[in-house]
C-alpha cells in the first residue's frame, strides 16, 4: 500500500523514502532544542521543516504537523506547570512534563526513522 493511499490516522508501516524519514526524524528530534539552549526551537524547527516539505513529502507533512502539535501542547503543559509552582504542585509536574517530552520525542524519532507514522499521546491537535 502506498503512503498516499492511507488515511491520515494510519498506524501501519508506510512506504516513505530515506529522505522523508530523515526529515521526519529531524522534525521529532528538534523538540529537544530548548534543552540545548535554543529557546522555542522545539516549535520553530518542526514548523520550518513542515513549511518546506509539506507539498512534496506526505510523510514529512504528517509527522512534522504531529511534532508541531506535540511541542505546542508540551509548551502549554510547561507553562501551566510553571504557574502551578506557586501552589507547590508544579515542582512535581514540571519535571514530569520535561521527562515526558524527551522520552516521547525520542520514541517518535525512532519510529519516524523506521518509516512508521507516530501519534503522540495526550496531544492537542492545533493543526
Amino acid at each position: 500500500m502506498d503512503y498516499q493511499q492511507q488515511s491520515p490516522a494510519f498506524e501501519s508501516q508506510s512506504v516513505a523514502s530515506k529522505e522523508q524519514t530523515t526529515w521526519a526524524l529531524a522534525a521529532h528530534l528538534s523538540g529537544l532544542l530548548p534543552y540545548v539552549g535554543i529557546p522555542f526551537g522545539n516549535i520553530i524547527a518542526p514548523l520550518a521543516i513542515w513549511l518546506m516539505n509539506r507539498d512534496k513529502m506526505p510523510f514529512v507533512d504528517d509527522q512534522a504537523k504531529e511534532a508541531i502539535n506535540f511541542q505546542l501542547t508540551i509548551t502549554l503543559y510547561a507553562i501551566i506547570s510553571g504557574v502551578l509552582i506557586l501552589a507547590v504542585v508544579g515542582f512535581v509536574l514540571l519535571p514530569v512534563v520535561i521527562v515526558f517530552d524527551v522520552v516521547a520525542s525520542i520514541i517518535a524519532a525512532i519510529k519516524a526513522q523506521q518509516g512508521i507514522a507516530y501519534r503522540y499521546p495526550m496531544t492537542i491537535r492545533f493543526i
